[in-house]
């Protein structure tokens, strides 16, 4: 190839990269957030999103925002503080600044996390004190995480690919082409590559909210999965609702949380999870896989745990505090799914839990619950609500995965087969 050609060839790939972010910039800001005219908007993003961050603010303004303020990340001073911060530093987070988010978001302001983390950023540094500063942050940043899991204000997740994060998911090939793949293989998830993407997004959400109606009418006591490993009872939440695609922020505003998505998901009841669930696909937490987690529910409660890697950082998760070892949501998704048919594992949990059905160890989406107006954390766990610092999805569907739902009177209906939607949705 000539020095012309390849300069050519060059500029032409990255006028497609930059038309893609500017396509996933406008999704995010009119289809992710919904953006409203003087509505003030929230970012957090690693520093190599800046491009990205550069496009979703142009359209955040186009769409009427007052102010757009980003908050940074990088990894290598993330990194420095397990290198050489002192022992006993890591019980400390930035209070300040988590008041302000949730500041924030009282104020009305809308919520987007760009995301796109190395999976291994932390892998080899003391699990202690990962633990520690997890527990610390987790704190600090409650307040906060209860407007976004309550649902009061309009927020979105979207990704970026990053060189660390690309090297993790494909191994095998040169950094360049690692991150072209990855960036390729999130605009395919992200239903980015139509004609029409905002006009995709709005078809899609047509088919979750019939997903989540025809849920919602069945009024389900429970779910039974059975496979491999796995014959577990979730039994939902007294008032449960499914939800799916876009919703109705506590604001009025309808956003899509997370893009992409392909689930169904609401909200189990506490001490209702009974029997042995096997994972089907690694989770990736805090620079650690822990991989095929075999775990046992009595009365909702984790009572065994084991994994085959990674088994003792699923020990500290579950340790986190009392509703960590119980769960806060359960999800269903289509073996079928765009993500689960790339054969891609992302080690990114917006991704990976859109490959799987899945269940979700820690704090309830409360959003996911009808009548909720006026009740206390105590009335809300009553009605099966759980309570916890951490909110960790983890996969447990696949092809060989069925799904009943169980009635009010305890008969079995079939929802799934493997991993299929075994009724008309």
């Amino acid at each position: 190839m000539t020095g012309s050609s390849h300069r050519q060839n060059a500029g032409q790939e990255q006028n497609t990269l930059e038309s893609m972010l500017d396509r996933l910039g406008e999704v995010a800001v009119r289809t992710g957030l919904n953006v409203a005219p003087g509505q003030q908007v929230i970012i957090t993003a690693p520093l190599e999103a800046v491009p990205l961050v550069r496009r979703v603010t142009e359209h955040a303004y186009k769409a009427g925002a007052s102010l757009v303020t980003t908050l940074y990340t990088d990894e290598e001073t993330t990194l420095a503080r397990y290198r050489f911060g002192h022992e006993e530093t890591f019980d400390t987070a930035a209070e300040w600044l988590a008041h302000g988010m949730a500041d924030g978001f009282r104020a009305g302001a809308a919520r987007l996390a760009i995301t796109g983390s190395n999976p291994a950023l932390l892998a080899g540094q003391n699990p202690e004190h990962i633990s520690r500063a997890s527990r610390a942050a987790s704190r600090v940043n409650r307040p906060a995480m209860e407007i976004i899991t309550s649902f009061d204000v309009n927020w979105n997740i979207v990704a970026t690919a990053t060189p660390a994060w690309a090297r993790m998911v494909f191994p095998d090939f040169p950094e360049d082409q690692a991150v072209a793949r990855l960036w390729q293989a999130i605009f395919e998830a992200s239903r980015l590559t139509g004609e029409d993407p905002v006009a995709d997004w709005a078809a899609h959400n047509v088919t979750l909210h019939r997903r989540a109606a025809f849920l919602n009418d069945a009024r389900y006591a429970a779910l039974h999965f059975t496979g491999p490993g796995t014959d577990l009872i979730v039994g939902l939440a007294d008032g449960h609702d499914w939800a799916g695609g876009a919703e109705k922020a506590g604001n009025g505003i309808v956003c899509n949380p997370n893009i992409p998505t392909e689930e169904v998901f609401t909200t189990p009841h506490r001490l209702k999870v009974d029997g042995y669930v096997a994972s089907t696909k690694p989770l990736s937490h805090q620079g650690s896989l822990i991989d095929q987690i075999r775990v046992r529910f009595d009365g909702g409660k984790i009572v065994e745990m084991h994994a085959a890697k990674g088994e003792d950082v699923l020990a500290r998760v579950l340790d986190t505090d009392e509703g960590a070892r119980r769960l806060g949501e359960v999800a269903l998704v289509p073996h079928s799914s765009p993500i689960s048919q790339s054969g891609i594992l992302f080690q990114n949990t917006l991704f990976d839990e859109n490959a799987a059905s899945h269940i979700a160890l820690g704090q309830a989406y409360t959003k996911c619950m009808l009548d909720t107006a006026g009740q206390d954390e105590a009335a809300l766990a009553a009605r099966g609500a759980n309570s916890s610092l951490i909110h960790i999805d983890w996969m447990i569907g696949s092809g060989e995965i069925d799904v009943d739902g169980i009635d009010a009177s305890g008969a079995a209906v079939p929802l799934m087969r493997k991993g299929e939607w075994a009724v008309s949705v």
